[in-house]
């Protein structure tokens, strides 16, 4: 059973059965379990670590009084010997993901110590001088996550040599860290855009392995044919970098089958724009409403907002087990009515039991070529 949002609940043929009234019921009592599980461990772990701080330190030893006339020696702190991985450093320190973090080493853009790597795993240790493109990075312990509305016309990327306007541009009074966009929009494309300097959270949302669900409106320059319609829900699509999946699609609007709402977990680029443009389409709009269960609601376009604590603790603790949303996930489903039973010669309508509406759904049929 699909989780119905603000955002998309149009693009639902509404049903009210038992059996479907039971699924959803399971389907909130297993969210809220796991939703108190990961509390329970996030506050167990806080527990835990202000145990460690209240414990007594050890009382350092005296040391023995040194020789008349030697000179006394200042003492020096213990250096940090915590290990991380050269491309999860970057990623801590704001620059870019993991991922980005890992492209960048290849390429030759990161020194350790006055040295180039060229290897991503290479272990480092905070007192490393690293340095990205000849700019010294340190890693950031206070993370931050905003929502932005992205409009059309921002670059999603933290720098760009052409000079054109990014999306930090829309954020430079938001936080004083070094933040970056989680995955990317198309220039052309608005809608929900994540930026954070926490990369391991990144990563876990720009993983294939975790199925992210994103809902997009489409708007097209024709109306989208029955038998296109089928084919995309279907799973006909193949495009050059393989078949193109999408688990949710209806038309948006009843009277305009331009508009089109659909819901997918792939993160391949442009992967939206190009299974209609295959089709011989072309996209005139293309607006992300929700991304990893996050929705623009209340915040106008080119604005932005930070998180809740609440929102943070879903999108560390619940991906875990529900890959993108609170609900399970299921096969695609197609939101358009039955054929209605044309009655033959000399055969007699059916009228519906008596104190029973007749079923009329909403969702509007796709029109045939």
């Amino acid at each position: 059973m699909k989780r119905k949002t603000d955002n998309f609940s149009k693009f639902y043929n509404k049903k009210n059965n038992a059996a479907i009234k039971e699924a959803f019921r399971q389907e909130k009592k297993a969210a809220k379990k796991e939703r108190k599980e990961g509390i329970e461990r996030h506050f167990e772990e806080k527990r835990k670590a202000r145990e460690l701080q209240l414990q007594p330190k050890p009382q350092p030893q005296r040391s023995a009084k040194p020789a008349p006339g030697a000179k006394p020696t200042m003492p020096q702190a213990p250096a940090s010997t915590e290990q991380l991985p050269l491309n999860k450093y970057i990623a801590h320190s704001g620059v870019c993901s993991r991922r980005d973090a890992a492209d960048l080493i290849k390429q030759g853009k990161v020194t350790v110590n006055g040295k180039p790597i060229t290897e991503p795993g290479t272990k480092v240790v905070p007192s490393d001088i690293v340095k990205v493109n000849g700019k010294k990075i340190t890693i950031s312990r206070n993370f931050v996550y905003i929502l932005l509305n992205k409009p059309k016309d921002y670059i999603t990327t933290t720098d760009d040599p052409q000079g054109r306007r990014t999306v930090l541009d829309l954020i430079r009074h938001a936080t004083a860290e070094r933040v970056f966009p989680v995955g990317r929009l198309d220039r052309n494309t608005s809608g929900v855009l994540l930026l954070t300097n926490d990369g391991d959270l990144a990563q876990k949302l720009a993983h294939p392995s975790h199925e992210i669900k994103k809902i997009y409106h489409v708007v097209l320059d024709k109306p989208l044919t029955r038998a296109d319609f089928d084919k995309i829900i279907g799973g006909g699509i193949t495009l050059e970098d393989g078949p193109a999946h999408v688990d949710v699609m209806a038309y948006a609007d009843a009277r305009d089958k331009t508009q089109i709402g659909l819901e997918i977990h792939s993160g391949r680029n442009r992967i939206v724009r190009r299974i209609f443009e295959h089709l011989g389409y072309d996209v005139r709009g293309l607006d992300r409403v929700m991304y990893a269960g996050l929705t623009k609601k209340n915040v106008q376009r080119g604005k932005w907002r930070l998180l809740s604590e609440k929102e943070i603790r879903i999108l560390k603790y619940l991906n875990s087990s529900f890959k993108g949303s609170l609900a399970p996930p299921r096969a695609a489903v197609v939101t358009t009515p039955p054929p209605k039973s044309i009655p033959q010669k000399g055969e007699k309508k059916t009228k519906p039991a008596k104190g029973r509406k007749p079923y009329s759904p909403k969702s509007p049929r796709p029109e045939k070529d």
